[in-house]
């Protein structure tokens, strides 16, 4: 597994412990901790998005 690899599945996580968060506690981590909607917290909540969309490529490789 590549490096860039790892670090999509680490923000892939990082993303579904704050949606888990969100839906159960009603907690934003990312916001809790940057700001709502500052310029930090939108750029993981863009690593995160673009890490999803790693993760689809991560499905077809061998």
């Amino acid at each position: 597994m590549k490096v860039v690899d790892k670090i999509a599945l680490v923000l892939i996580i990082i993303g579904a412990i704050n949606w888990g968060l969100i839906a159960l506690f009603n907690l934003d981590l990312v916001a809790l901790l940057f700001g709502d909607m500052t310029i930090v917290s939108r750029i993981v909540y863009g690593l995160v998005g673009l890490a999803g969309l790693w993760g689809i490529k991560l499905l077809f490789d061998d």
